[in-house]
C-alpha cells in the first residue's frame, strides 16, 4: 500500500442543466494494493471531454458514474504495480479511468467502464495521446475525411470551431484544400481561428449575426457543414445554404447534453432534399481499425508545421471541475485538458 493518499473528485449530485463545482465532493482515500488480476495506475493527464457528464445523468450503463463514484473520464497514467500479464511498472497506459490520483483497473486492461486501457505508443507525449492522436483527433479526422469527403476549393464550415474537435477538423479541411469558416463563442476566439489556426474567416455567434455573416463569407454556399455543438438554430441556417450535392457532419450535442428539454425541430430539412444532400453522424471509435492511418497522417502534417494542436491545459487536480465547466461555458481554445501529474 502506498503511503500517499489517492485525492478523488467524486459525483455529489446528478449533473443536469450545468457543470459547477458543488456537483462534485473532494475526499482522499488509502491507496490499495491491486489484487491478482488488476494493476494500480498513476493518472497523469486527464482528458475533459462534454459526452463525460451523459456518464453522470443518472441514467445507468457500462459507462456511468453512480454518486459516490470518482467522476469517470479518459486518462494517460503510468502503471505502478501490476498484477496482468503484460504490463509492468513504469509502462505508460491510456484508457477509461476517473478524476482521481490513482485507479485500479482489473484484468485485461478494463477501467470502472468498457474501454480498454492500453499502452501508449513508445515516443507520443501524453497530452497528444489524449488529444490529437485520441479521441479528439480520430473524431476530427474520419469527420472530415471519411464523412466530409472534400474536395479542393470546397466551402467548409464548422462550428464549435475553438474546441478540441472542431479546431482539428478546420485544419484538416484547410490542409486538404478546402476554404475553411468556423463558428465560434467570444471575438478573441473568433480572431484566434485566423490568426493561429489560418482559417479563412470566423464568425462570432455573441456578439455577430449568424446569417448575415454567412451569406457574406460564403457567397457561393456550404459544401460540407460540421456540426459539433447539436444546435438546431445553427444548423438549420447552415441547411438554407448547403450547396448542390452538399455534405453534413454530425460530430455532437455539446448544446444539449445537460439541457432539460430535447432542442427544437429543424425548419429547413427540406434544404437538404432541395440540395440532394446528405447528413451523417461520425462515431471516433468505429473506426478503431484505422486509427494508425489517421495518426500517421496527423502526425506528419503536425511535422510540417501544416497543423497545430491546440491544447488548454489546467494544472492540479483540483481544478477537474472548472476544466468540465470550461468546455460548457465556451472557454477552452482547442483540446481541455487537466495536467495533474509529470510521473
Amino acid at each position: 500500500m502506498l503511503s500517499n493518499p489517492n485525492r478523488r473528485w467524486v459525483l455529489a449530485r446528478h449533473l443536469e442543466g450545468r457543470v459547477a463545482a458543488s456537483d462534485f465532493d473532494w475526499r482522499e482515500s488509502s491507496v490499495i494494493a491491486p489484487k491478482d488480476g488488476e494493476m494500480l495506475l498513476r493518472n497523469l493527464w486527464l482528458s475533459v471531454d462534454p459526452t463525460q457528464v451523459l456518464h453522470a445523468n443518472g441514467e445507468t450503463g457500462p459507462l456511468s458514474t453512480a454518486i459516490g463514484e470518482a467522476m469517470h473520464c479518459t486518462a494517460a497514467s503510468r502503471v505502478v504495480e501490476s498484477r496482468i500479464p503484460g504490463f509492468e511498472p513504469g509502462d505508460l497506459v491510456q484508457g477509461w479511468s476517473g478524476w482521481e490520483d490513482y485507479t485500479t483497473v482489473a484484468r485485461g486492461g478494463e477501467g470502472p467502464g468498457a474501454f480498454p486501457v492500453q499502452k501508449v505508443p513508445p515516443g507520443t507525449p501524453l497530452n497528444l495521446a489524449l488529444g490529437t492522436y485520441g479521441a479528439t483527433g480520430m473524431a476530427a479526422y474520419f469527420g472530415v475525411v471519411d464523412v466530409g469527403r472534400p474536395r479542393a476549393g470546397e466551402t467548409f464550415v464548422v462550428d464549435s470551431a475553438a474546441g478540441g474537435v472542431g479546431s482539428v477538423a478546420g485544419q484538416i479541411a484547410r490542409i486538404l484544400g478546402c476554404r475553411v469558416i468556423g463558428i465560434a463563442s467570444g471575438s478573441e476566439r473568433r480572431d484566434w481561428l485566423v490568426r493561429d489556426l489560418r482559417f479563412d474567416g470566423a464568425i462570432d455567434l455573441r456578439t455577430e449575426d449568424l446569417e448575415e455573416r454567412l451569406t457574406a463569407l460564403c457567397p457561393e454556399g456550404i459544401d460540407i457543414f460540421f456540426l459539433n455543438s447539436g444546435r438546431s438554430s445553427v444548423l438549420d441556417v447552415a441547411l438554407a445554404r448547403l450547396r448542390r450535392l452538399g455534405r453534413v457532419v454530425l460530430c455532437g450535442g455539446t448544446s444539449y447534453y445537460l439541457a432539460k428539454e430535447a432542442p427544437p425541430g429543424l425548419k429547413n430539412l427540406l434544404s437538404l432534399i432541395m440540395s440532394r444532400g446528405r447528413m451523417e453522424g461520425v462515431l471516433h471509435w468505429e473506426y478503431d481499425q484505422r486509427f494508425g492511418e489517421a495518426r500517421e497522417a496527423i502526425g506528419g502534417w503536425i511535422r510540417s508545421g501544416q497543423l497545430v494542436s491546440p491544447e488548454d491545459v489546467l494544472v492540479g487536480l483540483e481544478h477537474a471541475p472548472e476544466a468540465l465547466a470550461r468546455v460548457f461555458q465556451g472557454a477552452n481554445r482547442g483540446k481541455q485538458l487537466v495536467k495533474i501529474a509529470d510521473r
